[in-house]
C-alpha cells in the first residue's frame, strides 16, 4: 500500500471514529433527557407491606400476576403487519363533542346518570356517588408528550370541575388508563381511589395520600355507603416500562347500588370468568366493554367489537355501551371501525346498545338510541380478520366465532 493510501485510510478511520463518538454522545444525551422526562410518569415499584400483600395473592406467581387463562401473541405477525395501518387511523376532522356537558353535569341527576368522556373515562353517578373510571385528561397516553399519540379533542368537561368526584376507579397501570398528570392534579381532592393490587404505589409517588387509596384483589369489594364496588377479573396485563411487566394487577369493576348495577370491563380479552361475574353480580343495567385498539395477532389482549358483545351477554348485561375508542390512535384499524363493527354485531346478536357522543350524559332507562354521529369512513375490509380469542393461549383452540 502506498504512503498516500495509508494516509487516506488513517484519515477515513479517524473520521469514522469521530462520527461514532459524536453519535454515541448525542444518543446518550437524548437517552438521558428521555429518562429524565419519563422518570416520574413511569411511576414507582411497590415495596414493604404493599409488596407482601401482592405476593400473598392467589393470582400471583414468581413475582408477577397471572391471568386465569394465558394469552397468545403472534409475534411474527405483529411485526409483519406493522406497516398495514389504515389510512383512516387518525381522526382528521373535528369530532362532534356534546356541547352541553358542563351545564347538564352541574345539575344533580334524577336517577343513575352516565357520561362517556372519551376512551375509558366514564363518569357514573350511581347510588348517591360520583365515580370516575380511568381518567385521562392529559394530552397523550405516553410518558414523553412529544412522542405520544395526541388526543383528538379536549375533555368535554375540565378536570377541575370534577373535583367533587367521590371515587376514582383504575383498571390497570397502562398509560392510557393511568395518566400521571391527571392523577397528580387530583392530589388535593378528597376523592378516594380504588385500584388493583400494587397500583397504589404509583398514586402515592404522585402525591395521593395513602389513606385515600384502596387496593383490591380480584373478587374483593369495598362499600361506599349505598354503593358497593367489586374488583373483578380481567384478561390483560400491566406495566409502565420494560422491567415491571405484569408486576401490578389489572381488573374490571362491578358497581352495585340499590337501584342499578353497572359493569366496567377495563381492558380485557374474552375469558370464561365473565359468566361467573354475571352470575355473582348481574344482571347489569349497563355493561361497558372496550371495543377499540385490537388486532388479530394479539387476540387475547383486547376483546374486539364482536366478542365484546359476547362478553356482554356472558355478564348478563341489559344495555351495552362501547368504550376504549374515539380519542387516540392506538392500533392499526380505522378510528371509526370499532363502532361500525359493534353496530353490525349488535344487530346480529340482538343486543341493545347506545352510542352517545363524547360528553353526552344520559340516565339509565333513558339512554339515547344508537346514532352514527361519526363520519362515514371505509372499514369493511377489517371483517376479514375478526378477533377470536384463544381459550388458554393456544391458537388452535379458540372460542366460537361470534
Amino acid at each position: 500500500m502506498s504512503e498516500k493510501s495509508k494516509s487516506s485510510s488513517k484519515t477515513w478511520k479517524w473520521y469514522a471514529l469521530r462520527i461514532i463518538a459524536v453519535g454515541a454522545t448525542l444518543f446518550g444525551i437524548f437517552a438521558s433527557w428521555a429518562l429524565w422526562v419519563a422518570w416520574v410518569p413511569m411511576g414507582k415499584a411497590p415495596a414493604g407491606e404493599r409488596l407482601a400483600r401482592m405476593e400473598a395473592s392467589p393470582n400471583s406467581a414468581d413475582g408477577v400476576f397471572v391471568n386465569t387463562q394465558p394469552m397468545y401473541n403472534d409475534v411474527t405477525g405483529m411485526f409483519t403487519n406493522a406497516s398495514t395501518m389504515s389510512d383512516y387511523a387518525e381522526a382528521t376532522k373535528p369530532i362532534p363533542v356534546y356541547p352541553d356537558t358542563r351545564k347538564e353535569l352541574a345539575a344533580p341527576p334524577n336517577g343513575t346518570r352516565v357520561t362517556w368522556l372519551g376512551h375509558s373515562t366514564v363518569l357514573m353517578e350511581i347510588a348517591g356517588k360520583r365515580v370516575l373510571s380511568d381518567p385521562i385528561f392529559g394530552p397523550t397516553p405516553f410518558p414523553i408528550e412529544a412522542f405520544g399519540p395526541k388526543r383528538w379533542y379536549a375533555p368535554p368537561v375540565p378536570l377541575e370541575e370534577l373535583s367533587n368526584v367521590d371515587v376514582v376507579i383504575i383498571s390497570h397501570d397502562h398509560y392510557d388508563h393511568l395518566d400521571q398528570p391527571t392523577i397528580a392534579a387530583m392530589a388535593s381532592w378528597k376523592t378516594e381511589f380504588v385500584v388493583p393490587l400494587g397500583v397504589g404505589a404509583h398514586l402515592e409517588y404522585w402525591g395521593i395520600p395513602a389513606e385515600r387509596i384502596i387496593e383490591l384483589d380480584w373478587w374483593q369489594e369495598h362499600q361506599f355507603d349505598d354503593l358497593k364496588i367489586v374488583a373483578t377479573p380481567a384478561r390483560h396485563a400491566s406495566g409502565r416500562q420494560a422491567f415491571d411487566q405484569m408486576r401490578t394487577l389489572w381488573a374490571g369493576y362491578a358497581l352495585i347500588g340499590p337501584q342499578h348495577r353497572i359493569m366496567f370491563s377495563g381492558d380485557t380479552g374474552l375469558f370464561d370468568d365473565m359468566e361467573k361475574i354475571g352470575e355473582q353480580y348481574g344482571p347489569f343495567d349497563l355493561v361497558m366493554i372496550e371495543v377499540g385498539a385490537y388486532h388479530h395477532t394479539w387476540p387475547d389482549w383486547h376483546i374486539g367489537p364482536e366478542q365484546a358483545l359476547v362478553g356482554h351477554k356472558m355478564m348478563r348485561g341489559k344495555l351495552f355501551m362501547p368504550i376504549h375508542w374515539g380519542l387516540f390512535n392506538l392500533a392499526l384499524h380505522g378510528w371509526t371501525e370499532p363502532l361500525e363493527r359493534t353496530w353490525v354485531a349488535a344487530e346480529k346478536q340482538q343486543v341493545s346498545f347506545t352510542t352517545p357522543k363524547p360528553g353526552q350524559p344520559f340516565l339509565l332507562g333513558a339512554a339515547p338510541k344508537p346514532e352514527r354521529w361519526w363520519p362515514e369512513i371505509p372499514w369493511q375490509t377489517a371483517k376479514e380478520h375478526p378477533i377470536i380469542s384463544t381459550r388458554a393461549g393456544d391458537p388452535n383452540d379458540r372460542y366460537p366465532t361470534p
